[in-house]
């Protein structure tokens, strides 16, 4: 497994991580002041991320995130596509990320787009 593979795993442990969990998981994936910037959300460190982290998961209760498809790198730069997959299997958002990460891997900044919403 590659640094890139193991810190997209990190990524997605945080997010679907159990509440309980959460605060511990996001401090084994990102900086202490990581930013997370997507449509939706522009947060910095571990408090604001586990809360953004904890809002879509209310907005989303029983839904997980997961990878579609490779995880692409170079340099400290990891590309990768995800899923918020539904109880029934059906993924009704997805979207794309563009993380940087430090020299121990861990997340410092993510870049997030949505590639699929549902419609409103």
């Amino acid at each position: 497994m590659t640094a890139y593979d193991d810190a997209v795993q990190r990524y997605f442990a945080a997010w679907n991580a159990a509440p309980e969990e959460l605060e511990k998981a996001v401090a084994a994936a990102f900086t202490d002041d990581a930013t997370y910037t997507d449509p939706l959300a522009d947060v910095r460190g571990h408090e604001q991320l586990a809360a953004a982290i904890a809002g879509a998961r209310q907005q989303f209760p029983g839904f997980t995130f997961r990878p579609a498809g490779a995880v692409d790198g170079h340099h400290a730069l990891v590309r990768f596509s995800w899923e918020l997959v539904a109880p029934d299997g059906s993924a009704p958002v997805a979207g794309s990320d563009v993380v940087a990460l430090t020299d121990d891997g861990l997340i410092s900044s993510v870049s997030g787009f949505l590639d699929r919403v549902p419609a409103a």
